[in-house]
């Protein structure tokens, strides 16, 4: 599972870097690595958002936050997440030129889409099939349970008959 504590940590941590990179003078090769890093986790941040938005129901059942917490936080990272995302605009744009970032939005857009096909939709089919083998497995102890009970009754309404 993507958790988006660590996903927001790493992004924070890249954009400092870039920022003392760029501060430093360094050119925007060099700092390639470490907003792929950026943007990589602000890719984990919403994916784990959309998971969060549709959790599976037994994880509903059972949640530790309540539905109110889990809102507040995703806010406060996604605001925390766009402003630096608006700072590395700016600071992107004033050091490199329009032209750099709009050429690093788009190797961003297609690394997002093949991420999109690989990465997150392999995640999504392990949890699906995970969460779907806990529902199965409760549903046949469930079934069992009560054919027990029911068989419990059956045999003790037929000795006092």
């Amino acid at each position: 599972m993507i958790d988006p504590i660590s996903a927001i940590a790493m992004a924070t941590s890249a954009f400092k870097t870039v920022q003392k990179m760029v501060s430093m003078g360094r050119e925007i090769e060099d700092t390639l690595g470490q907003l792929g890093k950026f943007y990589g986790a602000v890719s984990d941040f919403n994916e784990s958002k959309r998971q969060a938005e549709n959790p599976p129901l037994f994880k509903r059942l059972v949640a530790a936050k309540s539905v109110e917490q889990e809102a507040m936080e995703m806010f406060a990272h996604g605001k925390k997440i766009a402003q630096h995302e608006k700072e590395l605009r700016e600071l992107l744009m004033y050091t490199y030129g329009a032209s750099a970032y709009q050429e690093l939005l788009n190797m961003r857009r297609s690394i997002k889409e093949q991420r999109e096909k690989t990465v997150y939709a392999q995640v999504r089919r392990r949890k699906n099939f995970f969460w779907g083998t806990v529902q199965g497995i409760s549903l046949v102890l469930l079934t069992a349970a009560l054919y027990k009970v029911f068989m419990f009754l059956y045999a003790a309404i037929a000795a006092v008959n």
